[in-house]
């Protein structure tokens, strides 16, 4: 009987010992999970580039960058159009749009910096030296255009779109404790379109 409570009690040990392995298991996985959901939400507010270095050590990160180009675009009348539709309909509007926006971003090989409100920005030049950053932001812009008009013929609202294209220098840096991307310079300049 006691060698039989002893095989018990080492069984149970063993069992034991193979659960903390699985919950050490199960944490690291959770860890591991996190981490990429983590990595993701950096990647949605910082271009790819600056997040590697941010993991790497770098805490100053500023560059003066030469040849690129910079594409800002809003809608005409947004303010209007706020007051108009409900919260969920122009969230969706613009949801909408700029998920289209990202795409044309990803096939014309442009680095989406933000969107704030209605407001739209990508470049290009900024992440290694392209000839074509003027004619690339160029095409997406039409592009833009071309998917707001089809667009329209969809959404509950119809949108004019203003864009604004400028090429020249740029200093760009992460600033502030939460972190964010930012832009100055002869090729941001004249970006802004000019209400009517």
């Amino acid at each position: 009987m006691l060698e039989r409570t002893q095989e018990l009690e080492r069984s149970q040990a063993r069992l034991l010992q193979a659960g903390k392995r699985a919950d050490a298991h199960e944490a690291l996985e959770a860890l591991r999970v996190e981490k990429e959901r983590s990595e993701q939400l950096l990647l949605n507010i910082l271009p790819a580039p600056i997040v590697e270095r941010l993991k790497g050590g770098e805490t100053i990160i500023a560059d003066h960058l030469t040849n690129v180009t910079i594409l800002f675009a809003d809608f005409v009348g947004f303010t209007d159009l706020s007051s108009r539709l409900a919260a969920p309909d122009l969230v969706g509007v613009l949801g909408r749009v700029f998920s289209e926006f990202d795409k044309l971003a990803l096939q014309y090989g442009v680095e989406k910096i933000k969107t704030i409100g209605d407001a739209y920005m990508v470049a290009c030049g900024l992440f290694g030296a392209r000839d074509d950053h003027a004619e690339a932001v160029a095409d997406m812009a039409m592009a833009m255009i071309e998917t707001v008009n089809r667009l329209n013929e969809e959404l509950p609202a119809h949108l004019e779109i203003r864009i604004g294209i400028n090429s020249g220098d740029v200093i760009a840096g992460v600033i502030g404790a939460q972190p964010e991307w930012f832009y100055k310079g002869d090729g941001q300049g004249l970006v802004a379109p000019e209400a009517p």
